[in-house]
C-alpha cells in the first residue's frame, strides 16, 4: 500500500470512531494488565464477565495476592486456560509488589518480565494505560494487515515492525486499536464485509466480497 493511501487509510478509520477504546473493562494500569493476560485465547466479552466481580475485591496486586490463587482460580473459571491464567495472576501481582514498587511499569521489557505478559499484552498495556504508540498485533491485525497489504508479514513481529515504519505520526497512537475493530466487525476472517467497508478502495485484497444483484433469481 502507498504512502499516500495508508494515511488515507486511517484518516477514514479515525473519522468513524476518533479515540477508539478497548473493549477489556479495567479501572486502572493493573486491572488492565491482568485483563489482558485473561483474554489471550478468549474473547473481551468472556473476560468482562468474569473479572466484573473479580475487579470489585481485587483491583490492586495487595488484594489479588491476599485474594489467593484458588480464589482467583474459581473466578475466573469461565475462560479458558483459566488453571495457568489464574496462577500468572497471582505471580504477576506478587512481582509488582516484590520488584515494581507495586506499579505497573511502562517498560515493554520490564513489563514482559511479569508471568503470562507477552510482548502483544505489554505493548497494550503501554498503549492503552500509558499513550504510547505501540502495536498491539492480534489476529485481527495480523489478517487485516496482510490482506490489505498495509503491513504484510510471515509472523506477529514481521507485521508490528512494518507498521511501525509505515503508520503516519498523527494515527499512531489510536491505529490498533482501529485495525482492531475494523477486523473485527468489517473485515471479519471468512466472510469480509467490503461493500460496507470504509477503505475498500485502498484495499489491495483481491477476493473483495461483492454484492449479489437482487434481481438475480
Amino acid at each position: 500500500m502507498k504512502k499516500e493511501n495508508i494515511s488515507e487509510f486511517f484518516r477514514r478509520l479515525s473519522e468513524v470512531e476518533e479515540r477508539p477504546e478497548t473493549e477489556l473493562n479495567f479501572s486502572n494500569p493493573f486491572t488492565l494488565v491482568v485483563a489482558v493476560a485473561l483474554s489471550a485465547q478468549a474473547t473481551d466479552k468472556g473476560v468482562n464477565k468474569a473479572t466484573k466481580e473479580l475487579f470489585k475485591i481485587a483491583d490492586t496486586p495487595e488484594k489479588m495476592v491476599a485474594l489467593g490463587e484458588a480464589r482467583i482460580r474459581d473466578m475466573v473459571k469461565t475462560i479458558g486456560l483459566y488453571k495457568t491464567k489464574a496462577k500468572n495472576v497471582f505471580l504477576l501481582s506478587q512481582m509488582l509488589i516484590d520488584e515494581f514498587d507495586h506499579q505497573v511499569p511502562q517498560d515493554r521489557e520490564q513489563l514482559m518480565r511479569l508471568p503470562g505478559v507477552g510482548r502483544k499484552t505489554a505493548n497494550v498495556v503501554m498503549n492503552v494505560a500509558f499513550g504510547l504508540p505501540t502495536f498491539a498485533v492480534d489476529t485481527h491485525v495480523f489478517r487485516l494487515s496482510n490482506r490489505t497489504g498495509l503491513a504484510p508479514g510471515k509472523t506477529v513481529l514481521d507485521v508490528e515492525k512494518k507498521l511501525e515504519k509505515r503508520v503516519p505520526d498523527p494515527y499512531r497512537v489510536h491505529a490498533h486499536h482501529w485495525l482492531i475493530l475494523h477486523g473485527r466487525y468489517i473485515c471479519t476472517a471468512r466472510k469480509p464485509r467490503c461493500p460496507d467497508c470504509l477503505v475498500s478502495d485502498l484495499c489491495k485484497f483481491k477476493s473483495k466480497t461483492v454484492l449479489k444483484d437482487a434481481s438475480v433469481k
